[in-house]
Protein backbone atom coordinates (compact mmCIF):
# COMPACT_ATOMS: atom_id res chain seq x y z
CA UNK A 1 0.00 0.00 0.00
CA UNK A 2 0.97 3.29 -0.61
CA UNK A 3 -0.05 5.79 1.17
CA UNK A 4 -0.94 9.73 -0.85
CA UNK A 5 -0.69 12.42 1.62
CA UNK A 6 -3.50 14.55 1.82
CA UNK A 7 -3.13 17.77 3.94
CA UNK A 8 -5.27 19.87 2.19
CA UNK A 9 -2.96 20.97 -1.09
CA UNK A 10 -2.34 19.69 -4.06
CA UNK A 11 -3.74 17.62 -6.81
CA UNK A 12 -4.52 14.48 -5.26
CA UNK A 13 -7.17 13.24 -8.06
CA UNK A 14 -4.58 13.31 -10.35
CA UNK A 15 -1.74 11.72 -8.49
CA UNK A 16 -4.01 8.79 -7.36
CA UNK A 17 -4.81 8.38 -10.77
CA UNK A 18 -2.03 8.00 -12.06
CA UNK A 19 -0.49 6.11 -9.27
CA UNK A 20 -3.69 3.39 -9.84
CA UNK A 21 -3.37 3.42 -13.75
CA UNK A 22 0.53 1.90 -13.00
CA UNK A 23 -0.86 -0.85 -10.45
CA UNK A 24 -0.83 0.86 -7.28
CA UNK A 25 -2.61 0.00 -4.36
CA UNK A 26 -3.18 4.25 -2.86
CA UNK A 27 -4.52 4.93 0.20
CA UNK A 28 -5.33 8.98 0.42
CA UNK A 29 -4.42 9.61 4.04
CA UNK A 30 -3.69 12.40 6.94
CA UNK A 31 -3.19 9.74 9.20
CA UNK A 32 -0.15 9.56 10.43
CA UNK A 33 0.14 5.69 11.45
CA UNK A 34 -1.39 4.67 8.00
CA UNK A 35 1.88 6.75 6.61
CA UNK A 36 4.29 4.89 9.36
CA UNK A 37 2.50 1.22 7.75
CA UNK A 38 2.87 2.45 4.78
CA UNK A 39 5.13 0.43 1.74
CA UNK A 40 5.88 3.65 0.12
CA UNK A 41 4.92 7.18 0.33
CA UNK A 42 3.58 10.11 -1.78
CA UNK A 43 4.38 13.80 -0.99
CA UNK A 44 2.26 16.02 -4.17
CA UNK A 45 1.78 19.79 -3.44
CA UNK A 46 0.40 22.60 -5.37
CA UNK A 47 0.63 25.82 -3.62
CA UNK A 48 2.81 28.50 -1.66
CA UNK A 49 5.55 26.85 0.71
CA UNK A 50 4.27 28.49 4.22
CA UNK A 51 0.78 27.41 3.79
CA UNK A 52 2.23 23.67 3.15
CA UNK A 53 4.59 23.42 6.19
CA UNK A 54 1.39 24.94 8.29
CA UNK A 55 -1.04 22.31 6.66
CA UNK A 56 1.87 19.42 7.19
CA UNK A 57 2.32 20.20 10.80
CA UNK A 58 -1.39 20.82 11.62
CA UNK A 59 -2.20 17.57 10.17
CA UNK A 60 0.56 16.25 12.25
CA UNK A 61 2.01 13.92 9.88
CA UNK A 62 5.70 15.35 9.88
CA UNK A 63 6.98 12.95 11.86
CA UNK A 64 5.66 10.20 10.01
CA UNK A 65 7.20 11.68 6.92
CA UNK A 66 10.54 12.01 8.49
CA UNK A 67 10.62 8.50 9.77
CA UNK A 68 9.75 7.00 6.33
CA UNK A 69 12.91 8.99 4.89
CA UNK A 70 14.96 8.41 7.19
CA UNK A 71 14.17 4.57 7.18
CA UNK A 72 15.37 4.90 3.36
CA UNK A 73 11.04 3.77 2.85
CA UNK A 74 10.58 4.66 -0.80
CA UNK A 75 9.35 8.27 -0.79
CA UNK A 76 8.30 10.23 -3.55
CA UNK A 77 7.68 14.53 -3.81
CA UNK A 78 6.28 16.10 -6.29
CA UNK A 79 6.51 19.98 -7.07
CA UNK A 80 5.80 21.43 -3.77
CA UNK A 81 6.18 18.35 -1.97
CA UNK A 82 9.87 18.59 -3.16
CA UNK A 83 10.29 22.36 -1.82
CA UNK A 84 9.08 21.65 1.33
CA UNK A 85 11.73 18.44 1.99
CA UNK A 86 15.00 21.21 1.56
CA UNK A 87 15.73 23.73 4.57
CA UNK A 88 14.23 26.92 3.30
CA UNK A 89 12.58 28.66 0.48
CA UNK A 90 12.71 32.14 -0.81
CA UNK A 91 9.07 31.77 -1.05
CA UNK A 92 7.97 31.96 2.85
CA UNK A 93 9.80 32.51 6.31
CA UNK A 94 8.84 29.42 7.77
CA UNK A 95 11.51 26.68 7.53
CA UNK A 96 11.06 23.44 5.98
CA UNK A 97 12.04 20.47 6.65
CA UNK A 98 15.14 20.37 6.22
CA UNK A 99 15.47 16.22 5.23
CA UNK A 100 17.99 17.20 2.45
CA UNK A 101 20.26 19.87 2.36
CA UNK A 102 19.94 23.42 0.26
CA UNK A 103 17.25 25.72 -0.04
CA UNK A 104 14.53 26.53 -2.46
CA UNK A 105 14.62 29.70 -4.54
CA UNK A 106 12.78 31.85 -7.54
CA UNK A 107 13.81 32.14 -11.00
CA UNK A 108 16.19 34.88 -11.78
CA UNK A 109 15.72 35.99 -15.68
CA UNK A 110 13.29 37.75 -17.65
CA UNK A 111 11.51 34.38 -18.85
CA UNK A 112 7.44 34.08 -18.19
CA UNK A 113 7.39 32.87 -14.37
CA UNK A 114 5.78 30.33 -13.96
CA UNK A 115 6.91 28.01 -16.08
CA UNK A 116 4.24 26.44 -17.03
CA UNK A 117 4.54 23.60 -19.62
CA UNK A 118 6.27 21.12 -21.26
CA UNK A 119 10.48 21.11 -21.02
CA UNK A 120 13.29 18.81 -21.11
CA UNK A 121 15.07 16.67 -18.47
CA UNK A 122 18.98 16.44 -18.69
CA UNK A 123 19.37 13.07 -16.51
CA UNK A 124 22.24 13.34 -14.08
CA UNK A 125 22.02 10.35 -11.96
CA UNK A 126 21.66 6.34 -13.16
CA UNK A 127 18.97 5.77 -10.42
CA UNK A 128 16.21 3.17 -10.13
CA UNK A 129 13.56 6.01 -10.64
CA UNK A 130 14.47 7.24 -13.81
CA UNK A 131 15.55 3.52 -15.58
CA UNK A 132 14.26 3.48 -18.99
CA UNK A 133 13.98 7.38 -19.06
CA UNK A 134 15.92 9.00 -22.09
CA UNK A 135 18.02 11.58 -21.62
CA UNK A 136 16.03 14.70 -23.14
CA UNK A 137 12.35 13.53 -22.34
CA UNK A 138 9.66 16.07 -22.22
CA UNK A 139 7.66 16.51 -18.77
CA UNK A 140 5.14 18.98 -17.26
CA UNK A 141 5.76 21.93 -15.21
CA UNK A 142 4.19 24.52 -13.52
CA UNK A 143 6.36 26.66 -11.29
CA UNK A 144 7.83 29.52 -9.79
CA UNK A 145 11.10 27.88 -7.86
CA UNK A 146 13.19 25.38 -7.87
CA UNK A 147 15.81 23.27 -5.45
CA UNK A 148 19.74 24.47 -4.95
CA UNK A 149 21.08 21.66 -3.15
CA UNK A 150 23.77 21.58 -1.38
CA UNK A 151 24.97 18.63 -2.01
CA UNK A 152 25.45 18.16 -5.68
CA UNK A 153 25.57 14.44 -5.58
CA UNK A 154 21.94 14.73 -5.23
CA UNK A 155 20.62 16.07 -8.78
CA UNK A 156 18.84 13.72 -10.92
CA UNK A 157 17.84 16.13 -13.18
CA UNK A 158 18.53 19.30 -14.71
CA UNK A 159 16.41 21.16 -16.71
CA UNK A 160 17.14 24.47 -18.62
CA UNK A 161 14.62 27.60 -19.26
CA UNK A 162 16.88 30.47 -19.07
CA UNK A 163 19.25 28.48 -17.38
CA UNK A 164 19.94 25.33 -16.27
CA UNK A 165 18.28 24.21 -12.68
CA UNK A 166 18.18 21.20 -11.07
CA UNK A 167 14.44 19.97 -12.14
CA UNK A 168 14.64 16.67 -9.36
CA UNK A 169 16.50 15.26 -6.82
CA UNK A 170 17.23 11.70 -5.64
CA UNK A 171 19.14 10.07 -2.56
CA UNK A 172 18.46 6.44 -2.02
CA UNK A 173 14.93 5.32 -2.06
CA UNK A 174 14.07 8.98 -1.95
CA UNK A 175 12.94 10.58 -5.35
CA UNK A 176 11.47 13.88 -5.86
CA UNK A 177 10.46 16.13 -9.01
CA UNK A 178 9.57 19.68 -9.54
CA UNK A 179 7.82 18.68 -12.23
CA UNK A 180 4.23 16.63 -12.19
CA UNK A 181 4.68 12.95 -13.05
CA UNK A 182 1.09 12.66 -13.02
CA UNK A 183 0.77 14.95 -16.53
CA UNK A 184 3.65 13.93 -18.23
CA UNK A 185 1.92 11.54 -20.17
CA UNK A 186 4.31 8.27 -20.98
CA UNK A 187 7.07 9.19 -18.92
CA UNK A 188 5.45 10.21 -16.04
CA UNK A 189 3.67 7.01 -15.74
CA UNK A 190 6.85 5.36 -16.57
CA UNK A 191 8.48 7.05 -13.68
CA UNK A 192 5.35 5.88 -11.37
CA UNK A 193 5.81 2.71 -13.10
CA UNK A 194 9.53 2.90 -11.56
CA UNK A 195 8.16 3.67 -8.00
CA UNK A 196 5.86 0.69 -7.71
CA UNK A 197 8.77 -1.32 -8.63
CA UNK A 198 10.75 0.35 -6.07
CA UNK A 199 7.98 -0.33 -3.47
CA UNK A 200 7.41 -3.87 -4.11
CA UNK A 201 11.25 -4.98 -3.91
CA UNK A 202 11.15 -2.83 -0.28
CA UNK A 203 8.32 -5.34 1.31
Amino acid sequence: MIALIDYGMGNLGSVEKALVKVGCEVRVTADAGVIREAAGVVLPGVGAFDDCMINLKAAGVIPAIEAAVAADKPFLGICLGLQVLFESSEEGKLPGLGLLPGKVVRFRHDLKVPQIGWNQIAVRQDCPQLRGIADGSWVYFVHSFYPEPADETLTATVTNYGYDFVSAVRRGNLFASQWHPEKSAAVGLHVLENFRHLVEAAQ
